[in-house]
C-alpha cells in the first residue's frame, strides 16, 4: 500500500525559509507526477507546484519566484524549498503523488509564518 508522508513544516518569521520533504513508499514504481498544495484556514486547497518524472516544473502564481520544487526519482521523494516566506503562506502543506496505479495524498505538514 502506498504511503505518503510530508515533513519539514514549522514556525518561521516572514522573510525566512523552510524546506519541505515528501516521501512516497510502499511501491516499486516511480511516481509520474509529484505536487504540492496548501490549505490556509478557511480557504480551499490551493495548488502550488508540480514536477514530472522528467523534471519539468510548473508553479502557481502565488509562489512563482519564491518556491522551488524538486524531486529524487530514486527515492520517490519531492521537496519544496520555500524562500521569502510571507504570513499569507501560512497553512497546511500537502503532497500529492500520482502513479499509474493511483493518486495519493499525505496527511499534511503545518507551516506558520509570523509577521
Amino acid at each position: 500500500q502506498v504511503k505518503v508522508v510530508e515533513s519539514g513544516g514549522g514556525l518561521v518569521q516572514a522573510g525566512g525559509s523552510l524546506r519541505l520533504s515528501c516521501v512516497a513508499s510502499g511501491t516499486v514504481f516511480s511516481a509520474n507526477v509529484m505536487a504540492w498544495y496548501r490549505q490556509a484556514p478557511g480557504k480551499q486547497r490551493e495548488w502550488l507546484a508540480t514536477v514530472t518524472s522528467g523534471g519539468m516544473t510548473n508553479y502557481g502564481d502565488s509562489v512563482k519566484g519564491r518556491f522551488t520544487i524538486s524531486r529524487d526519482n530514486a527515492k520517490n521523494t519531492v521537496y519544496l524549498q520555500m524562500d521569502s516566506l510571507k504570513p499569507e503562506d501560512t497553512g497546511v502543506y500537502y503532497c500529492n503523488v500520482i502513479f499509474f496505479i493511483g493518486d495519493y495524498w499525505g496527511q499534511g505538514t503545518q507551516v506558520t509564518v509570523s509577521s
